[in-house]
């Protein structure tokens, strides 16, 4: 259903990564090589955050500073459990470019450390951050989805101490009225 949304997802990814991998066939300037890897990285934050993880799989997040300055993470998952069959192959090639990216990030990473490219380093360390900092709060989103299914859950299948349930009536103009009510 989402055909842009799913090549964008994955084309930033590889593109950064071989990017990394062939840049020095193609330029001899370390600083074009730079900018453009991190542009790339970028771009996938920005696209994977924004766009694709709502697109694709119904979940988002987002960081937020109140006013005493301190940060909140904000996770938000769909509350349709549904997934029609195109949509669960987009949901696992998200999956999949949001697990195996940092994955290939981080033996980058190590295979820089040890054949001593330590100019390489820190971009690096951002496409480890960038791609971790996704699969961290897309996990959360996840998760965090799950943990209210198990609650409700454990709401209507629970024993007696069940906490008062929200109703809702709607009356024949069509305004809604809210009201606690109690459990039997």
């Amino acid at each position: 259903r989402h055909p842009l949304a799913t090549f964008f997802h994955l084309f930033f990814r590889v593109s950064a990564i071989v990017t990394y991998l062939f840049c020095d066939w193609f330029s001899n300037s370390f600083v074009a090589c730079f900018v453009t890897i991190l542009l790339l990285l970028s771009f996938d934050f920005w696209s994977v955050k924004n766009v694709t993880g709502r697109l694709l799989v119904g979940l988002r997040w987002w960081n937020q500073i109140d006013e005493d300055g301190k940060s909140h993470w904000v996770f938000e998952a769909k509350r349709v459990p549904t997934i029609a069959a195109s949509t669960e192959a987009e949901a696992r090639i998200f999956w999949l470019g949001l697990i195996i990216c940092p994955v290939i990030w981080t033996m980058f990473f190590f295979s820089t450390l040890f054949s001593l490219k330590l100019k390489w380093l820190a971009l690096v360390i951002a496409g480890i951050s960038l791609q971790a900092a996704n699969l961290y709060g897309y996990i959360h989103c996840k998760l965090g989805g799950q943990k209210a299914i198990s609650r409700v859950a454990s709401r209507l299948f629970g024993t007696t101490d069940v906490p008062k349930r929200q109703s809702r009536r709607i009356s024949g103009d069509g305004t809604e009225e809210h009201g606690k009510t109690g459990t039997r």
